[in-house]
């Protein structure tokens, strides 16, 4: 019998040796002296970027076998997700990684082409090429998967429980209304914010100390993923209390922390993170929100924000602003932390809001905010430090990027949930969808996108759970995830036919909630670019 764990950590380990043949090419492409130079980064931006591709691929292969190889006994639905998982993603490798609907990292282009040919020699890799994805492992995964075979998703006792309980939150209390929220853009009900604030999902991370959990990212991911399978807005309201509270946990005075983290863990504080300008989008260090001392010592903003997510519900608004005009860039940079009142008319004086409209998300709502002298209490300055706001936001993003690609898994499961049961229902020419090839294969191929992205995003949640630095590993997690999400929705429309276009199926609600996940916490080309030059100053 073919050992196809064992051959996942050959092929694993040929994957990398490819992956380091294409930084070395793309390295002396754009930083021939030993320093990236920004203008070739700039003019070789697809390659530079197809390198990224090429790398997280790389992790999430290497991540899929770290998993097959922790399973005592692994049952058939795993191994044929491995084998088709792998033998896709190693195919991408050596054909073309695909970057978005249109673009794709071929070796020829970024000068692999024999490192290519290498990788597809190796016996190991030949295996999977041959034997991972075909015909017979897709269409015997979708059978598995259509009668209730899932791969193995356990953690530890504790992780298992959580994930049963959230699920079971999720389908009872969530997905059942998903849709009508949704269709009447409404937002999750208060008494379901509080059931969640009950369970603990908005002090997951944050210190006990403070009356929070303090479970830490791989148990952030556990529960915006089971969250989200549910609906991707009921999964985003912890991302905001992910940021304050890790903001405020790692930079925030001793005061401050007392005063924000227990009503943050609690659910009794919602908070939203103020930091997106209409002309700046992710250029941040170009924000140009002003915030100045008045004589009674507090602070006074003027400006406007875009893109605020859930902003009238919220009561504290993390808010990056430029304290100091004369000093350009980040360092001119500060994080308040503005109390706010709830409510849609913003009552609060100095401060008005505009809803924009928008495809999907629609339970979280986005806003564009205006200051006009709207007042923050003068020891409100995030640790008390001008100019340390954007280095503060920085190390947050980790967390954000991370908990992002979780929420991604689950949008991606919620897409392979609907897919499987409209398959089984809907017949066609005498049989069930799930007779005809095309529609088994691209339910395989779901799942097994599916298990090899939330592999490389727990692998950058235990990272991060270690202490160690993972904004690489988060941004790598972020973009397949975010990827995987979208492709499974719209194969979710594709199986669903007409059906799947018409507003009263939850596929196309899933399609327009997926579609944010490439763009929002940074968007899949500056993901991709943060990543690369991350990875090849680092070399």
């Amino acid at each position: 019998m073919t050992d196809w764990v064992f051959l996942a950590r050959r092929a694993s380990g040929a994957a990398r040796i490819y992956a380091d043949a294409v930084l070395r090419a793309v390295a002396d492409l754009v930083a021939p002296d030993g320093r990236i130079d920004p203008a070739l980064a700039d003019r070789e931006q697809r390659v530079v970027h197809g390198y990224a591709w090429v790398a997280s691929t790389n992790e999430a292969i290497a991540a899929a076998a770290d998993w097959a190889e922790r399973l005592a006994q692994p049952s058939p639905v795993d191994l044929l997700a491995l084998r088709v998982g792998m033998g896709e993603y190693l195919a991408q490798l050596i054909g073309g990684v695909p970057m978005s609907q249109s673009e794709f990292a071929r070796p020829v282009e970024l000068g692999a082409v024999a490192a290519a040919a290498d990788l597809a020699a190796d016996s190991a890799v030949a295996m999977f090429l041959a034997q991972g994805s075909n015909r017979d492992t897709r269409a015997e995964l979708a059978a598995r998967l259509a009668d209730g075979e899932r791969p193995d998703e356990a953690l530890d006792e504790t992780l298992d429980l959580v994930r049963y309980q959230f699920r079971t939150f999720a389908a009872e209390r969530i997905a059942p209304h998903s849709h009508g929220w949704h269709l009447a853009d409404e937002l999750i009900p208060d008494a379901v914010v509080a059931e969640m604030a009950a369970l603990g999902v908005f002090g997951i991370c944050i210190d006990p100390e403070h009356g929070g959990l303090g479970m830490g990212k791989l148990a952030m991911c556990v529960v915006s993923e089971e969250l989200s399978r549910g609906w991707i807005c009921a999964g985003s309201l912890g991302t905001r209390s992910e940021i304050a509270g890790e903001l405020i946990g790692a930079s925030g005075t001793e005061e401050q922390k007392a005063r924000w983290l227990p009503g943050l863990a609690s659910g009794e504080i919602l908070p939203t993170a103020v930091f997106t300008e209409p002309d700046t989008g992710s250029d941040l260090a170009s924000v140009r929100t002003r915030a100045t001392r008045t004589e009674d010592g507090h602070w006074q903003v003027h400006g406007a924000k875009t893109w605020i997510t859930h902003a009238a519900r919220a009561d504290l608004m993390t808010l990056l602003v430029r304290t100091d005009p004369a000093k350009p860039g980040h360092d001119g940079l500060s994080m308040l932390l503005a109390a706010k009142s709830r409510g849609d008319d913003f009552p609060d004086a100095g401060l008005a809001g505009g809803e924009i409209e928008v495809l999907g998300y629609r339970g979280m709502r986005e806003y564009v905010l205006t200051f006009d002298g709207f007042e923050v209490e003068g020891d409100q300055l995030l640790g008390g430090a001008e100019g340390e706001g954007f280095r503060q936001l920085m190390r947050t993003f980790e967390g954000a990027r991370i908990q992002t690609a979780a929420r991604a898994i689950g949008v991606g499961w919620n897409a392979l949930d609907l897919a499987l049961r409209y398959a089984a229902e809907r017949r066609q020419f005498g049989k069930p969808l799930s007779a005809f090839p095309r529609v088994s294969d691209k339910i395989a191929l779901m799942a097994a996108e599916l298990l090899m992205a939330r592999e490389l995003t727990y692998a950058a949640a235990r990272r991060k759970d270690l202490g160690e630095r993972c904004d690489i590993e988060a941004g790598m997690a972020k973009l397949l995830a975010a990827r995987v999400a979208w492709s499974n929705a719209d194969q979710n429309v594709q199986i669903h036919g007409g059906n799947g276009y018409a507003l009263e199926y939850e596929a196309s609600r899933i399609l327009c909630d997926a579609r944010i996940l490439n763009i929002f916490e940074g968007a899949a080309e500056i993901q991709a670019h943060v990543v690369a030059r991350g990875l090849i100053a680092a070399r």
